[in-house]
């Protein structure tokens, strides 16, 4: 992306954390980031490293602990609730499950314009004009006009994620957190979501924060990736950097355990070992360094900040660093 593009979404010192019978839970702890406008900044780490608490946080569908979000320069922490309903015209979610974020008791000509009759942009005397609305949507997500009087469960995953897709876009969003949004679909639908979403986001001038698992997508997909673990950011930089010369630990492990399609190739996977670091009751130390197969005492006494070792390659990691 062009770096002279403005910034829309800036994320300051992001904490969330959950009290629980044992103790505070860090779900996110401490994040930093910036995205500009158009761009993807894809979201990857293991299940339970705070990917989608993030997300939420951010929308605060969660509320955050501690810590500012930035949308179009207004801080969206700070808001209440009249002002939230307002700015969440332009910020919107994708969910992860399709089968369970769809009301089934609703057709498709409900759930569609749902989020405009609660915003407020049509009244009950503009029905012809919300329904030829809906009915554009459809077809820009590529929903046919049969489709209106269905219920959820009379359609497959990709046609309900197409909903859920239709949904987000109503308000003309300039801004949808993706939490997964193919993770349930089968591959070949997985594709034919995936590019409906690049095609929108070219023709509407989208910005993403795409949360995923599957490293394949989001190296496709996005302008920069940050990685993840337990809570805190680890690394972030563009695909090529990330993939090309992955420089923590546990990025490094990721890409090993991406599959090859070749038979003939011998996979060179890092097996991680240990015991994964408990997030109730965080204490000081890199929070991977239990599985690190590189720690060193540093490593289990301090925590190592997120530096830029070069062109916006961050890492926080003490054995880069000493480099």
């Amino acid at each position: 992306m062009e770096n002279s593009r403005e910034e829309i979404l800036k994320v300051k010192h992001l904490k969330k954390y959950f009290n629980t019978p044992a103790g505070i839970l860090s779900a996110v702890d401490d994040i930093n980031f910036s995205i500009k406008k158009g761009e993807t900044l894809g979201v990857v780490g293991e299940s339970g490293c705070g990917k989608s608490t993030l997300g939420k946080s951010i929308l605060r569908l969660e509320e955050p602990t501690s810590g500012e979000v930035y949308f179009n320069g207004k801080n969206v922490t700070k808001m209440d609730k009249t002002e939230l309903k307002q700015i969440r015209k332009d910020m919107q979610i994708i969910f992860q499950d399709p089968y369970e974020s769809l009301n089934p008791r609703m057709t498709v000509s409900q759930l569609i314009p749902a989020p405009m009759i609660i915003q407020g942009v049509y009244k009950k005397s503009q029905r012809e004009e919300m329904n030829k609305k809906t009915l554009e949507i459809m077809e820009q997500v590529g929903l046919t006009k049969r489709l209106v009087n269905t219920y959820p469960h009379e359609l497959d995953g990709g046609r309900r994620q197409r909903i859920g897709i239709a949904r987000a876009l109503a308000l003309e969003p300039k801004f949808i957190v993706c939490d997964e949004p193919v993770s349930a679909l089968d591959v070949s639908i997985q594709a034919q979501i995936l590019n409906l979403m690049q095609d929108l986001q070219e023709s509407m001038e989208l910005t993403y924060l795409f949360i995923t698992h599957d490293l394949s997508v989001v190296k496709h997909l996005s302008t920069r990736i940050m990685v993840m673990y337990l809570g805190q950011m680890v690394e972030m930089g563009t695909p090529q950097q990330l993939f090309t010369n992955p420089l923590h630990p546990y990025t490094k492990a990721l890409l090993s355990a991406i599959p090859v399609p070749d038979p003939d190739i011998k996979m060179q996977r890092i097996q991680l070992k240990g015991e994964v670091t408990s997030p109730i009751n965080m204490k000081a130390g890199c929070r991977f360094a239990k599985r690190c197969l590189f720690a060193k005492e540093v490593c289990k006494k301090e925590n190592c900040p997120l530096v830029d070792v070069g062109q916006e390659h961050y890492v926080a990691c003490h054995l880069v660093q000493q480099k």
